[in-house]
């Protein structure tokens, strides 16, 4: 028998209020949620959350996720590069802002991220990304428990 699906959290960039729904759900579902980051991570005391502190360095966080992520696994992450390594691994990825990365759309958000690379490092400033709205949280939410359902952890 396989073990049961996991979530992989990309949390040197995960906004708080999306591990604190990545923690409410681990304690209702009792799905194993990791985070991975460069620096020490406060998590509440579970069975079912745990932390992996990588050494600081270039896509180090992301090597260790792409590194144990199984088929069927689930990764949080704003990492463009990192989705299309778990997409590739049979893993799902989805944004911290609900929008769900698949195989259809996965190229197309790389030509992107690659594009606004190539604008910032010749200078011209693209911007920052904008605050986490309260329908950013929700339409995360919505991905987390679909893929909970459809994957029968139980909902207490």
């Amino acid at each position: 028998m396989s073990e049961a699906p996991r979530i992989w959290v990309d949390a040197d960039a995960c906004p708080v209020a999306i591990k604190e729904i990545l923690f409410r759900a681990a304690q209702r579902t009792q799905v194993q949620v990791t985070l991975v980051a460069n620096h020490a991570l406060r998590t509440p005391p579970s069975p079912y959350i745990r932390s992996i502190q990588v050494p600081g360095g270039f896509d180090v966080a992301d090597n260790e996720i792409a590194g144990q992520v199984a088929p069927g696994d689930l990764v949080v992450t704003q990492d463009i590069p990192l989705a299309a390594a778990v997409i590739d691994k049979g893993a799902l990825a989805v944004h911290p802002r609900g929008e769900l990365y698949t195989p259809d759309t996965i190229q197309q958000r790389l030509t992107m991220r690659n594009f606004m690379e190539d604008l910032r490092s010749s200078g011209v400033d693209t911007g920052g990304p904008s605050a986490l709205h309260p329908r950013d949280k929700q339409a995360f939410a919505n991905q987390l428990d679909r893929w909970l359902a459809q994957h029968s952890f139980v909902q207490r």
